[in-house]
């Protein structure tokens, strides 16, 4: 059998002896994986995390169900090449959009995380919402921490299988219902849940659900602290992000060390004792199974449950609140009041995460507020060369591909400039129903000498109009007519 053994790293290491027939001694590298009973906690960060868990459910199980108009107001439609969120129509050449918000998500994590340490990820990374979900259900079917650790080292029994089924088959719905709540996204939810009841479903949408499902059921119910530790890349450089005004959950060691246990009346002082009591249930409330006393810990995700079983500890025993609170490192070196520690909070690299940040949603906001409900692009038609025609005129035929982005159906008028005498066949007028793209072919006539043989820059004017006549926008796209030698 092997015999654990402490590292020098603090860490424990099972070292197995040498085999009998002599090959020698086997050293594992891997600390076995522990089983971490999180212990229910009361107190403010406990509320804001659940606060936090509400409003996050509510709109990703609730928002797929609401409707804009006559279709479903978030819905990215892969197929169709259409993302519709409320009252806005994307195209895939709305790219840049998305990358804004890309930018705009990794700037907030940033700024962030520079003013509070991860409150992304103790209040509102989809990791811990769910592993706060499951835990909670977990809870309901085998009790709290100690009733969960009698049951599992009790023998297998009616009782035990009954609630062991219980917590598992809850499991199983909610993820189902995650799964096919995240696929209503990109299927109309209505449409989905007629083909699930009518068992009409595509094979994607059903490895989707599943896909997903899984997902939810694996890392919300059996990985949890592990993905934080091992598989999240977010722990490994929040340090770097870290400075020492940045506010995290500390452990006032001056205040609370020596520690050990006392009784409620006995004086610290006397006794040589700091505020601490030794009790470790900061440590069985940590989700990831950390001691907080310790000091900051990459597997820390700052979710503040240690400061809230601490707080109430004190409260028990008479002592003062914030043996463990979020604060700074400057304010634990210097003794600072919280408003001492708030005034820093206002620092250069705060600012200027700020300004950057608003900059762009700015920048963003004043250009879906300017954008033009329709696109056009225009290409020559390659497979027609430039020729003569009849009156003895040069013709180029373009493609146009004029894509509606309004909720209603538009009338595009077109005309062209560029050289003298340059003129519409016909299709000067065109039109697209609502959220819809066509193609139409479009010819240019000049006469033959209008302009030297070669290339020569011309462009189209677009105007959209709605059924009422009012104008909605003008584009101007150029391309070149070619005239033969």
């Amino acid at each position: 059998m092997s015999t654990p053994q402490e590292h020098p790293s603090g860490r424990v290491i099972a070292i197995s002896p040498a085999p009998a027939d002599g090959e020698g001694e086997r050293v594992s590298l891997y600390q076995a994986h522990q089983k971490i009973y999180p212990r229910s906690v009361q107190g403010v960060f406990a509320q804001w995390r659940w606060l936090m868990v509400a409003i996050t459910q509510l709109v990703f199980y609730g928002l797929p169900w609401i409707e804009w108009g006559q279709r479903q107001a978030v819905l990215f439609d892969l197929g169709a090449r259409r993302f519709y969120i409320f009252g806005l129509v994307l195209y895939p050449q709305d790219f840049i959009y998305l990358t804004a918000l890309l930018v705009i998500s990794a700037l907030s994590l940033f700024l962030f995380t520079a003013v509070a340490g991860r409150l992304w990820c103790g209040f509102a990374c989809p990791q811990t919402v769910y592993s706060e979900i499951f835990i909670w259900i977990e809870r309901q079917f085998e009790g709290d921490r100690s009733a969960r650790l009698r049951l599992d080292s009790a023998p297998w029994s009616l009782n035990k299988w009954a609630r062991k089924s219980g917590k598992q088959l809850a499991w199983l719905v909610l993820s189902l219902w995650t799964g096919f709540s995240f696929v209503g996204y990109f299927t109309p939810i209505r449409e989905l849940t007629a083909s699930i009841l009518s068992l009409g479903f595509g094979p994607w949408e059903m490895f989707w659900i599943l896909f997903y499902s899984l997902a939810t059921y694996g890392n919300a119910g059996f990985m949890r602290e592990q993905v934080c530790k091992y598989m999240c890349p977010y722990a490994r450089f929040q340090s770097a992000m870290f400075d020492k005004d940045t506010l995290i959950v500390t452990y006032d060691q001056a205040r609370g060390e020596p520690r050990g246990a006392r009784s409620k009346k006995a004086d610290p002082q006397a006794l040589g004792l700091g505020a601490c009591v030794d009790c470790t249930l900061c440590v069985q409330v940590c989700p990831t199974g950390i001691d907080i006393r310790k000091g900051l810990q990459y597997e820390c995700i700052g979710c503040g449950a240690c400061a809230d079983v601490c707080d109430a500890v004190m409260d028990k025993v008479g002592y003062a609140r914030g043996l463990v609170k979020f604060s700074t490192q400057n304010a634990v070196d210097h003794g600072w009041t919280w408003t001492q520690t708030l005034r820093r909070i206002a620092r250069p690299r705060v600012l200027i995460y700020t300004a950057v940040l608003w900059a762009i949603i700015l920048g963003v906001g004043l250009s879906l507020w300017l954008r033009t409900p329709f696109k056009v692009d225009i290409e020559r038609d390659r497979a027609t060369l430039a020729r003569i025609v009849e009156g003895g005129q040069i013709e180029n035929v373009y493609r146009l591909q004029i894509m509606n982005a309004a909720e209603q159906a538009l009338t595009f008028k077109l005309q062209a400039h560029g050289l003298p005498g340059l003129r519409l066949v016909d299709g000067s007028e065109v039109q697209v129903a609502a959220t819809e793209s066509r193609w139409v072919s479009v010819q240019l006539r000049v006469p033959y000498d209008a302009a030297p043989p070669g290339s020569h820059p011309i462009h189209f004017n677009i105007d959209a109009t709605d059924p009422s006549g009012q104008a909605l926008g003008h584009l101007k796209e150029k391309t070149v007519f070619l005239m033969p030698r």
